[in-house]
């Protein structure tokens, strides 16, 4: 894979032979962006387990203590009262049956996050191929199928995301801004590192954390020392 000048010069200042430790790397981070835009920094943690196991599945959600810095649009499944509920919580469009036809025919997709009471799930379901695959499916793990709109809605506001596996046994989550401070990214990398050792399987053996490292969007990956994880 051919890489363009900036990220060829950003690369050099990452030793890749190296595991820093989290403060390190975010300031390693943060000067290897060089992007125009504010970068998202990432986190992609491989773990020791096998997620095709469902004994083995990790997966959760946790509110970044200093959010993502994006503004994140919320869609909420709800009948009665709790439509009302789910707009004033803040949320950006509650409904039931109708907006069905609005998602599945006219390809509506204003939304980054879908919370349903559990009433919903039946309607919602009938959603599965579109919103699956595009990871908008709402589920209980995640705290998004639940009757507490109004604490739902206010935690994805605040800065709550999802974390899973993906095929490779590795979760990839944003945990803030390259814009953020040092203190902001360090202290939202470890609410999430604390959510996943929470969340390990008991059917996990050996090594748990394989490798754990952040980047921005369009920067190199930086290695993360995993001995203090654990």
């Amino acid at each position: 894979m051919k890489r363009g000048k900036k990220y060829v010069e950003a690369a050099k200042l990452v030793d890749r032979t190296k595991q820093y430790e989290v403060s390190e790397a975010v300031s390693l981070v943060k000067k290897a962006a060089t992007a125009k835009f504010d970068e998202t920094v990432e986190a992609h943690i491989r773990l020791g387990v096998d997620g095709r196991h469902a004994d083995q599945q990790v997966r959760g959600a946790v509110v970044l203590p200093n959010g993502t810095g994006k503004k994140v649009r919320v869609l909420v499944f709800a009948k009665g009262e709790k439509v009302d509920e789910a707009l004033a919580a803040g949320a950006d469009y509650a409904g039931g049956e109708e907006l069905i036809p609005k998602i599945q025919n006219d390809g509506w997709f204003e939304f980054d996050v879908v919370v349903a009471t559990p009433d919903m799930m039946g309607v919602v379901g009938r959603l599965g191929r579109v919103l699956g695959p595009k990871g908008l499916m709402p589920n209980p793990k995640a705290g998004t199928v639940t009757m507490d709109v109004t604490k739902a809605v206010n935690d994805i506001k605040a800065g709550k995301i999802e974390y899973r596996l993906d095929k490779a046994n590795i979760i990839h989550a944003p945990i803030g801004k390259v814009s953020f401070t040092d203190e902001q990214l360090v202290q939202n990398i470890e609410a999430l590192i604390a959510a996943v050792t929470k969340a390990k399987p008991s059917a996990a053996k050996g090594q748990y954390y394989r490798s754990v490292s952040v980047s921005s969007t369009m920067g190199p990956g930086v290695k993360l020392n995993t001995a203090k994880f654990i």
